[in-house]
This record gives structure tokens, sequence and C-alpha cells, in this order.
């Protein structure tokens, strides 16, 4: 298995650096200059001069490429904010340490309610509840994440005044914001699982367990469930990147401290290393998940397990 783990690490290094090349030659293509955008329109020539040779826009763009490749893979280093000066992974770091949490626990909160409602449905097909979790799941899946947002804000919050609009001084901070990650995610899981688990249960190994005289709650959870896990763990760990990526209107909306809201600022002020630091980062990111998910994956899928295990 080590030499499949190995392979899967050997070709996220090139994806990685295609994602900071694509991202790098995007914003450099704009037409314009860093100086202008900085200092206006009204700054003497040789003072703009003088800024785009500082920043390094003095240079061809290959140049600034390779320099930026460099900085990258052999100091760590993603620049300097033109907002704050100061480096941009000491903003990025603890901007992201919130993103990850609200990631991770609306990730927590849409698998309790996705996966066992979508089983749910799939055992009890055609049923009332079967009819009303399938309704259910298309409203939420149709409805958007800021829509639901507003209108938690404004039912939990402006009405009844149970839990703070925005910031996360307290714990009461998180509910709301991961109440509506989870539950923006869950119609999607829920009907995905219900989806897998029906075929699951139609199949021939099933129908064997239960002419066998082995107990309902055995045949779901013992045979058919523990052959839904490898595509179930696909689908979370995809939403959790996702999750990650897709939080800055959110972020925004409920006046959260991360990597969004942080992206967002930094759009608005045309802080252009901060934007694609940024970018790269969460496009790295999501790199890692989808390697962690393939590498999961393989140890779960016994075919994966015995091919790379024959070939030793």
């Amino acid at each position: 298995m080590h030499k499949y783990v190995i392979k899967r690490l050997l070709l996220t290094i090139p994806i990685l650096i295609g994602v900071i090349v694509l991202v790098f030659l995007l914003i450099n293509i704009v037409p314009g200059d860093p100086a202008t955008q900085m200092l206006g329109d009204s700054a003497s020539p040789e003072a703009i001069a003088a800024l785009n040779a500082k920043l390094g826009y003095d240079k061809p763009l290959f140049q600034r490429l390779l320099i930026y490749l460099k900085d990258i893979f052999l100091h760590f280093d993603f620049g300097t904010s033109w907002q704050s000066g100061k480096p941009v992974m000491k903003e990025i770091l603890p901007s992201f340490k919130y993103t990850l949490q609200f990631a991770v626990l609306g990730t927590i909160l849409y698998v309790l309610l996705g996966v066992p409602l979508g089983i749910l449905s799939a055992i009890k097909q055609y049923s009332a509840a079967d009819n009303i979790l399938r309704v259910t799941a298309m409203l939420i899946s149709a409805m958007p994440s800021f829509w639901m947002a507003l209108l938690f804000i404004y039912i939990f919050s402006l009405k009844l005044g149970w839990l703070p609009s925005f910031g996360v001084e307290t714990w009461q901070g998180y509910v709301l914001p991961v109440a509506v990650f989870g539950l923006s995610g869950s119609g999607g899981l829920l009907r995905t699982t219900r989806t897998i688990m029906l075929e699951a249960i139609r199949q021939d190994y099933v129908r064997t367990a239960r002419a066998k005289g082995i107990s309902e709650r055995r045949v779901i959870w013992h045979h058919a469930f523990r052959n839904v896990t490898l595509p179930l763990i696909n689908t979370i760990g995809i939403g959790f990147g996702a999750l990650l990526g897709g939080t800055v209107l959110l972020e925004n909306i409920f006046s959260l401290p991360g990597l969004g809201s942080l992206a967002l600022r930094a759009l608005n002020g045309k802080d252009v290393p901060m934007v694609m630091a940024t970018t790269i980062f969460l496009s790295a990111i999501f790199c890692l998940i989808v390697l962690a998910v393939d590498v999961i994956s393989a140890y779960a899928d016994p075919r994966v397990k015995a091919k790379y295990t024959s070939s030793v």
C-alpha cells in the first residue's frame, strides 16, 4: 500500500505546481500595474516606476513567475501583503483556523443528518417518511446557503434573540454558521446515501442474508451499509473540501474572522499577493483532502489492497 500512497503523492505535486502557475498567470495578465492601483493616477511616473521596481513588477512576467515559484518551494514565502505590510502567511494561518473549525463542525453535522436519514429513507422506500425526507432534502438543496443564513439570522437573532448574528466571542456564535454549513450539505448527502443504499439492499448477497434468517438490523448495518461506506467516504471528503473553499459569502454574512473574509477584503483592497496566496492555499488544501480521501478509500477497498499487496 505504501507504493500507492507514494504514487498518489507524486501525482499531487505537478497538480499543485499547475494550480500555482495558473493562478499567477490569471492574476498578472490583467492590464495595469500595482503601483498605479496603490498610489492612484495622480502619482508621478517616477514614484510609480520606483514602487513597481520595489515590488518586482519591472521584470518580465515569466521571470516573476520563476521567482514566485522559487520563493514558495524553497522558502515557503508567498509574498507580503500590500495592505498590512506583513507576510501573507502570518495572516492566512490564523484566519484558516476559524475556517477549518467551521468546516469540521459543519461536516460532522451534515454527516450526522444526511447519512442516518438517507439510510432510513432507503429502507422505508415509498413510505410517508421517505416522501417527507426526499421533499425536505430537495428543498434544502434548492435553497441558497446565503438565503438560509439570512433567514436564520432573522428568526433566531432578530425575532427570538436567542443567538448572536455575528462574531465568535462565545460558543453561541458558532451555532448559526455551523447550522447553515451543516444543513446546506445534508440534503445532497441524504439523497446520495439513499441512492447507493437502495442499490446495496437490492443485491443478491443481501437477499441471501435475509433468506438465511439474519435479523434485518444486521442485514442493513453489517451487510448493506459496509458496502456503501466507500462511496460515502468520497462524497463526505469532497464535501468537506467544498466547505473549506465555499465559505467566503457565509463568513462575511456572519462576520467571521475566517479565510473567506480575509480573501474578500484582499480582493476589495486590490491586495494581489494576498488574493493569490489565499487562492493557492485553498487549492492546495483541497488537493491534500482529495489525496487523503484517495488513500483512505484505498485502505477501505480490498481490491486496491490486494492489487498493491500482490505486486510487492
